[in-house]
């Protein structure tokens, strides 16, 4: 009777340390919740700001920051927290678009590599050398000039940059895991490889290459954001956070606001990115 209470009452007596846990850490719980903030901004932008993010006032151009215009207005009086709010979902979606290419082909191609081993593992590890040879930005550049500017078009320049990253993670999982008791004991009881691997192997391997993928996703929003800092995502006037950065760097002299609240949004977001995926690969480390 007491062991049963004790079970049942351990969960609720967790909470306080789990508490005490998170208080020791206020880094992880802010930037938690900046990025339910950035979430909100992007997918329920009305619930942060009312304005209009493409009409302005001309006679409230270049306002500094005040109650009324928190992030003051660009050079078209139009307000700037309503621009970088409603530019948060065009970057995230190409940010997640860019995660989704780089993840699905190549963790496909790093278990294949990883599973079949000998010429195939050579040749494909030898591609992703090279590929991680280059600088990311600028094969990023060569394939975005193949493919023609957008916000969509970055995203896949992107996220293609990104396979090799993930295939090479992907396989290292896969040799680990293949040698683990459990999968040889399935191949002893006359499972096939398939079977085996998609049971067994593949499970054992996600974990890593889908905290590697939130490790990535600060990297992709900065990479994205370069893009269209340099003219190659979204056409004006669209509101995007590296165009926004862009817009406003000719009144940089005078109107500082215009180019450092919306560059400060994107380094923040980026920050607290890495410092929850850093936590995710603690605990990843830890569970292993």
């Amino acid at each position: 009777m007491t062991s049963e209470t004790t079970v049942e009452r351990s969960p609720a007596a967790a909470w306080p340390s789990r508490a005490r846990a998170l208080l020791r850490a206020p880094g992880l719980v802010l930037s938690v919740v900046l990025l339910v903030l950035v979430g909100l901004a992007a997918l329920v932008p009305g619930l942060l700001t009312g304005q209009d993010p493409l009409t302005g006032v001309p006679a409230d151009k270049l306002l500094p920051p005040s109650l009324e215009h928190p992030f003051g207005t660009d050079q078209l009086g139009r307000d700037l927290l309503s621009r970088t709010v409603h530019g948060t979902a065009p970057t995230l979606r190409a940010a997640l678009l860019a995660i989704a290419i780089g993840l699905v082909p190549g963790s496909l191609l790093g278990l294949l590599a990883g599973a079949v081993g000998g010429v195939v593992d050579d040749v494909l590890m030898r591609v992703a050398d090279v590929l991680l040879a280059i600088p990311g930005l600028l094969l990023s550049l060569a394939l975005i000039t193949a493919l023609g500017f957008g916000t969509t078009r970055v995203a896949v320049a992107v996220g293609a940059v990104s396979i090799a990253g993930f295939a090479r993670v992907m396989r290292a999982q896969v040799l680990r895991v293949r040698e683990s008791d459990y999968v040889e004991a399935a191949h002893a009881s006359g499972t096939r490889w398939p079977g085996v691997l998609l049971r067994h192997v593949l499970p054992g391997a996600w974990g890593p290459v889908v905290v590697f993928a939130a490790v990535e996703f600060g990297t992709v929003v900065l990479a994205i954001s370069s893009l269209s800092f340099l003219g190659y995502g979204a056409v004006p006037p669209e509101p995007e956070w590296g165009s926004l950065v862009a817009g406003g760097r000719d009144y940089l002299a005078t109107s500082w606001w215009l180019t450092t609240l919306p560059g400060l949004t994107i380094a923040l977001t980026v920050l607290a990115a890495n410092r929850v995926a850093r936590a995710l690969e603690r605990g990843t480390g830890e569970a292993s």
